[in-house]
């Protein structure tokens, strides 16, 4: 007993010594000095912009920044340098983010049991194989942190580790000009080396084919959370022998290819809470032992290809909280009345499949006890009509309710005023109307409001908005809304989203917006506003990332944006700005569009380098002057337009830095010099305008390099020489070429038809000779109707591709309906040489004109084929004969020009040409008659009008011949009369049998009228009396 009292002393003597060396200063080193070391040697392989690892100095490492150590050991246990700002992982400029290598020293923390790397950016390294090393590591995490790469089987080896996340690793180039490079699992077997592992993630991890993903798994007794998200995995065994996870909680096999039904296996895992297996391929009906697995919370289905109904067995996963079946598109779109059964259902999904009902008639769905417990619905685009019915004011727990994309009608209720939890109510394109309901301004809770592209009107005042405390977002477009709101109107409101395009907001500039000072996504166009932007507004919105203010008529000046850094989308297109263009520098800014302004000088010689991610730029009819600054050729993506500006000087000749422009229009300027070879170093350049400049030289053969060209515009420049035949044997995508108003000579290369997409075809105006090739009526695209689904370029940009053509005598310009322009002018040029007839197989021809060419001989009769064409030209020539009658059945002609050619004959008249009343069309033929000339012709008796001349009559010998047969006519009437009087009367005459039957019949038949009358005649007198 004394001897366990005195061990009791000493102990607590040694603790006394030891409080009062460490309060007299002198306390011991909780730190190892080799595991410092290893620390501080870690370190100098590290990028650390933003000195995050600044306390990473002095003797006590256990105080540094993310490093933790034992108390009793005061070994490092744990490390965690996770990037703590938010993460901007596209591109990855977080000054932030940790970067460099990861050295081995880090190999001297031997009782590490915690590392965290992730949100950092080392640059597409692969994770080092010393990471297999750690024994004592239990938390693994490098998620986000940019490696790429296979993952080494090392890891492997980390017997003790519970937790470890591997996902979202990729990594781009500098140029973004490459796929991004993913970590890559070649074999899974090494996951099942990790016995006691409880998390997995795995995300976008990149599976090579036989991975064997679900043997490793399936070892795995411990494990309860499973992420395999967008791995590639396009195939898993429908069933197992044996199911060793049953522990498994958690399963996501979400984003891959799985294209065959739900595994079996699924349903011997008892404890599974979490099944996602949307974004796959999955293409068989819905199993109905999945609504047997009776622990399940979470379903989601969405996305794939199930088929057949949605089973009524669904009422058996009564614990079920969450469920999706949103993008299954062949699910049959009866909606079973036992879904309004799951009491505990707070998440439902069923956009995106066609269950093409009134909404009112889902009620005996949805007014179960579901209505209890629901938070969120979302039935965007699934094809409902009807009205909104007064049941949904029901759901009292309501959070979230989408009905976007459908043809919802009527007003909006007022019951869904009782939505008194709502706070995201979703009711864009639709087609409701009335006014917006005062009831909707009850909800208090409400953070988004979007009600946009609907048929709303009437004038919302500050009343409609008082409640709206909470209000984040909020989308009022397209409607035909009034905003009355006083210019010292103080919201309640602080919004982050604002889209109230097409509402009428003008004249005056909205004062109100001064006080939002959240504002980073604001849509003002088409508004009405014409009013200079006030000073404030550039101050207060700096940190915007999205700006449309374009289609008003807003005047000033733009000042200098360079503190816009967060710049995105930045729309001022249409309005009346003035001055200089603006600086900018945003790294992340995408679109620019000052388009359609009054902007002058000269563009800034850095406006490239300041912008170097766009991937659209338009400065569009304004009025700069001076030379293309050479930094746009810094730009690497999308579209380029520079037309109609005062632009002068040669093109730059340093496109090959411009890896991905697709459109590049520099139309309607002064440039001149000739073409510079380094824009056929745009590997993916489908639209080129160089139109109504002064270039010159010949079309360089360099230009056979652009092969994904699908418009090709040098028309209105000074190009001379002949057209290069390479144009029909490189430029094979070409949908439009245009070459009009140039120089070019020499004969048309018959090979232009080998371009089987060409749509459009001008060379009109230069001095081309020769013959119109046979060979023209082989263009494929011109045989068939254009169509709004088609579309001229292949690859999406902002750009509205457009083009100016000359169609009915004028130029129109065409942009959203160039698809249906299908066009051939070849005119003004030295043409000789018959028209071919095999013009007249191009069936979806719209316009043709061949005028003021040297074109002989006669219109083909089969001109009527074309009966897509509105426009014909065919004017001065030397075209002879007679007008074809088939001309008649272009029903959809509204303009024709044949003067001054050398026809003769009547001037068809039927359909649509009876319409053509101007004489002038036909001026310069002098042997033409008929309406609507002046000149009769041969036997009119009357002065030709619409009504003087049949609508049968064909062609010009049409009443010549009627004449004739009308003296015939009469001539054979008397002859006829007496040769048929005798056929009938000649055999009673003398033939007597004949004689009598026939008027014992006369008799027979006068005997039963007369017995009918005396019949009824006593009846009439009754009546008449």
């Amino acid at each position: 007993m004394d001897l366990k009292r005195t061990q009791l002393l000493l102990l607590f003597f040694a603790f006394l010594c030891a409080r009062v060396r460490k309060l007299n200063g002198d306390s011991i080193p909780r730190c190892i000095p080799i595991e410092r070391n290893a620390l501080l040697a870690f370190k100098e392989g590290l990028k650390d912009p933003s000195n995050r690892l600044s306390s990473w100095v002095g003797d006590d490492c256990c105080t540094w920044k993310g490093v933790a150590c034992d108390n009793q050991t005061g070994h490092v246990v744990k490390l965690d340098l996770r990037n703590p700002s938010c993460f901007e992982y596209y591109p990855p400029n977080n000054t932030w983010c940790l970067g460099g290598e990861l050295r081995p020293s880090l190999l001297g923390l031997k009782y590490l049991n915690y590392l965290d790397l992730s949100m950092n950016n080392f640059g597409g390294i692969r994770i080092p194989e010393f990471m297999g090393s750690f024994r004592q590591l239990k938390y693994l995490n490098l998620s986000w942190a940019y490696m790429r790469g296979l993952i080494p089987h090392q890891l492997g080896n980390l017997s003790s580790l519970q937790y470890l996340d591997l996902s979202y690793n990729y990594y781009y180039d500098d140029n973004f000009e490459v796929p991004p490079r993913f970590l890559i699992i070649d074999n899974a077997l090494w996951i099942s080396h990790l016995s006691s592992l409880r998390y997995l993630n795995m995300t976008v991890v990149k599976s090579r084919e036989g991975a064997h993903w679900l043997q490793a798994l399936n070892m795995l007794p411990s494990v309860v959370e499973v992420h395999l998200q967008g791995c590639g995995i396009n195939t898993t065994s429908l069933s197992l022998p044996h199911v060793n996870f049953t522990s498994l909680s958690v399963l996501d096999l979400s984003r891959n290819f799985i294209n065959s039904t739900i595994p079996g296996w699924l349903f011997n895992i008892s404890s599974l809470e979490y099944l996602d297996l949307s974004d796959n391929f999955i293409n068989s009906m819905i199993p109905g032992w999945l609504f047997n697995i009776s622990s399940l919370e979470y379903l989601d289905l969405s996305y794939n290809f199930f088929r057949g109904i949605i089973p009524p067995a669904i009422k058996n996963l009564a614990s079920l909280k969450a469920l999706d079946l949103s993008g299954n598109q062949f699910l049959e779109g009866k909606i079973p009345v036992e879904l309004g059964e799951l009491c505990k259902l707070q998440y439902l999904g069923l956009s995106d499949i066609n269950i093409s009902k009134s909404l009112q008639e889902l009620d005996k769905v949805l007014t179960g006890c579901i209505k209890n417990s629901l938070e969120t619905l979302y039935m965007w685009n699934t094809q409902l009509d009807g009205y909104l019915p007064d049941w949904l004011g029901d759901f009292r727990k309501l959070k979230y309710l989408d009905l976007s994309g459908n043809s919802i009608s009527g007003p909006i209720p007022e019951s869904l005023g009782r939505l008194s939890a709502l706070q995201k109510l979703y009711l864009l394109d639709n087609k409701l109307n009335g006014t917006f309901p005062k009831s909707l301004g009850r909800l208090v809770e409400l953070v988004e409001l979007y009600l946009g592209w609907n048929l709303l009107e009437g004038v919302m005042s500050e009343e409609q908005f008082a409640n709206f405390t909470k209000l984040k977002s909020l989308d009022l477009s397209q409607n035909q809304l009034i905003l009355n709101l006083t210019s010292d109107w103080i919201p309640p409101f602080q919004l982050q989203m604002l889209d109230i395009g097409s509402c009428k907001l003008g004249p005056r500039f909205p004062a109100w917006l001064r006080m939002q000072k959240n504002i980073t996504d604001l849509e003002m166009s088409s508004t009405g506003i014409s009013d200079a932007i006030p000073d404030w507004f550039w101050r207060s919105f700096s940190q915007i990332w999205y700006l449309d203010i374009s289609s008003n008529g807003i005047t000033g000046r733009v000042p200098d944006l360079t503190d816009f850094i967060n710049l995105d989308y930045f729309n001022l297109s249409c309005n009346h700005f003035e001055g200089p263009l603006p600086n900018f520098n945003s790294s992340i800014l995408s679109l620019l569009d000052l388009s359609n302004n009054s902007f002058s000088g000269a563009a800034h010689l850095d406006i490239g380098k300041s912008m170097p991610n766009l991937n659209y730029l338009s400065l569009s009819t304004n009025n700069l002057s001076g030379e293309i600054p050479l930094s746009l050729c810094h730009l690497r993506y999308g579209a380029l337009d520079l037309s109609k500006n005062l632009l002068s000087g040669e093109l730059p000749d340093c496109w090959n830095h411009s890896s991905l422009i697709i459109v590049m229009d520099f139309s309607n300027n002064s440039l001149s010099g000739s073409i510079p070879p380094s824009i056929c170093s745009l590997p993916f350049l489908e639209s080129l305008h160089l139109s109504n400049n002064n270039l010159s030289g010949e079309l360089p053969s360099f230009l056979k390099s652009c092969a994904r060209l699908n418009t090709l515009d040098l028309g209105q420049n000074r190009f001379t020489g002949k057209i290069p035949t390479w144009i029909g044997e490189s430029l094979l995508s070409l949908k439009i070429l245009r070459l009009r108003s140039n120089k070019l000579v020499g004969n048309i290369p018959p090979n232009l038809s080998r371009l089987k997409a060409l749509q459009i075809l001008d060379l009109a105006s230069n001095n081309l000779s020769g013959t119109i090739p046979s060979s023209f009526g082989n263009f494929t695209a011109m045989k068939v109707s254009g169509e709004m689904n088609r579309t001229i370029l292949k690859n999406y940009t902002h750009y509205n591709e457009n083009m100016q053509v000359t169609i009915k005598g004028i130029y129109i310009e065409y942009a959203i309906l160039l698809p249906l322009v299908i066009v051939m002018d070849l005119s003004n040029n030295y043409l000789s040489g018959m028209i071919p007839e095999e013009l007249t197989s191009l069936f979806g021809l719209v316009s043709l004109n061949l005028s003021r060419n040297h074109l002989t001989g006669e219109i083909t009769e089969k001109i009527g084929a074309l009966q897509q064409l509105e426009s014909l030209d065919l004017s001065r020539n030397n075209l002879f004969g007679g007008i074809p009658s088939s001309i008649i059945s272009l029903t959809f002609l509204s303009y024709l020009n044949l003067s001054y050619n050398n026809l003769l004959g009547r001037v068809p008249i039927g359909n649509q040409l009876q319409t053509f009343i101007d004489p002038s069309i036909y001026i310069g033929n002098p042997d033409l008659c008929g309406f609507p000339l002046s000149q009769k012709c041969k036997d009119d008796k009357t002065n030709q009008g619409l009504n003087a001349v049949g609508g049968d009559e064909q062609n010009d010998n049409t009443m010549d011949e009627e004449g004739s047969e009308m003296k015939w006519l009469y001539m054979s009437m008397g002859p006829g009369f007496a040769v048929g009087f005798w056929i009938v009367f000649g055999p009673l005459l003398f033939n007597r049998e004949w004689r009598e039957a026939y008027f014992q019949h006369i008799d027979q038949v006068f005997n039963m009228v007369y017995m009918v009358l005396a019949t009824i005649s006593p009846t009439l007198q009754r009546d008449s009396l």
